[in-house]
C-alpha cells in the first residue's frame, strides 16, 4: 500500500484542477484510509470487519483508477502498472481474509 501511495501521490498533483480536486483527492484520501485501516487491522483481535471494509475501499479504488484511463489522466502503461499494485494488495488481503474466517 505504501508503494501504491509514493507511486499514486505525484501522478495525482500533475492531474489538471479540473480532476484534481474531485477524483484526485478522493483517489488519495481512498489510499491514505485503506493503509490507515490496514495498520490498525494489524493490532485487533478481530480483524475480519475491518478487513472486509478494506476490502470494499480496495474495490471503489480499483474503479477509481480505471476512471483515470477512461478521461485519459493515464496512459495504458501506468493503468496496468497501478492495477498490478492494486492486484497485488487484493491477494494479501484477501490471504489475510480466509485466515480470518478460519479462527
Amino acid at each position: 500500500m505504501y508503494d501504491l501511495i509514493i507511486w499514486f501521490v505525484p501522478l495525482i498533483n500533475k492531474f489538471p484542477r479540473d480532476y484534481k480536486f474531485t477524483l484526485g483527492d478522493g483517489i488519495q484520501n481512498q489510499l491514505y484510509d485503506i493503509l490507515e485501516e490496514a495498520i490498525l487491522a494489524k493490532y485487533e483481535k478481530g480483524k475480519f470487519v475491518r478487513l472486509e471494509n478494506i476490502n470494499g475501499k480496495l474495490d471503489v479504488l480499483r474503479y477509481q483508477t480505471k476512471l483515470l484511463l477512461d478521461f485519459k489522466l493515464i496512459d495504458g502503461k501506468r493503468f496496468y502498472y497501478a492495477s498490478n499494485l492494486i492486484n497485488e494488495i487484493g491477494v494479501e488481503l484477501g490471504g489475510w481474509i480466509k485466515q480470518q474466517k478460519t479462527l
